[in-house]
């Protein structure tokens, strides 16, 4: 008795100690990003022109909302250079998600105005002319808010169709510009990982569950070309991820898909070169 009693206490410890920070975090000078409640941090979809609600609370963790009224990133209100991210993630089975940073932009598209264009297309257009406005939407009008960024993939490596393409789109990778060195260290669909990214100059790292599974620089001949191969159609959007402003938010991905986060911490690091 006195065994189970003592298992069920470091159980509740241990969930106790979700989202919140220890005093040696605290000194190396992280900062929460999800408290576990309440959106404090992010800029709040529902207080958005035509609230969106692509995001819940979910027992302790921020959950994606199949089928929003706008579908959309949850978004930092702080923006961020040099930094250290770590987070939990995990996605439902088939799943596909991600987490952004050094965002450039943010585009609105309402898709009934593009008819029979390919996506890459549509944000082009959006972000040279701008037909799109969210204040207009009509309801249940196909819409999302786009994210100009640098994403590190995080999805079902064994069902979903995009990592089965190439590796540049397997979990770890900066999508679809650089495929990570490992593809075994993320845990199964449904099961939680961590996550961590590193940005310092041009220099990132993504890490899974400890492991560095990728190490590379965003002025790399790769990004560029990843760029250039993406975004031939949208030359505005390419220019943006060639030549990069240097700061820019963080944001978590909503790819319609379920995926869940929590335990969001980020430290901001020294510039570069000091």
């Amino acid at each position: 008795m006195r065994t189970s009693l003592f298992l069920l206490f470091c159980a509740f410890a241990a969930s106790a100690a979700d989202n919140q920070l220890t005093p040696e975090e605290k000194k190396a000078g992280w900062h929460l990003l999800f408290d576990g409640a309440s959106l404090k941090g992010w800029i709040d979809p529902a207080k958005q022109i035509i609230p969106g609600n692509a995001w819940a609370i979910d027992h302790g963790s921020l959950k994606t909302v199949p089928k929003p009224t706008v579908r959309e990133d949850l978004l930092t209100a702080e923006t961020y250079a040099d930094f250290e991210l770590t987070f939990d993630w995990k996605v439902a089975p088939g799943g596909n998600t991600g987490v952004k940073y050094r965002i450039q932009d943010t585009i609105f598209i309402d898709e009934t105005r593009h008819s029979n264009k390919k996506f890459e297309e549509m944000v082009g257009r959006e972000y040279s002319s701008h037909p799109s406005d969210r204040k207009t939407l009509k309801p249940g009008s196909p819409n999302q808010v786009y994210v100009v960024g640098y994403e590190m993939q995080l999805i079902d490596n064994e069902r979903h169709p995009d990592a089965k393409r190439d590796q540049r789109h397997t979990t770890g990778a900066l999508y679809s510009m650089i495929a990570p060195q490992r593809t075994d260290a993320a845990k199964p669909a449904g099961e939680w990982n961590t996550g961590r990214i590193v940005a310092k100059g041009q220099h990132f790292e993504h890490w899974i569950n400890g492991i560095k599974v990728l190490e590379g620089n965003l002025d790399d001949p790769a990004v560029a070309a990843g760029a250039a191969k993406r975004w031939g159609p949208a030359p505005k959007v390419q220019e943006l991820l060639s030549h990069p402003k240097p700061v820019g938010r963080l944001s978590l991905q909503h790819h319609e898909d379920e995926a869940w986060f929590k335990n969001i911490k980020v430290r901001k690091l020294p510039a570069a070169g000091r």
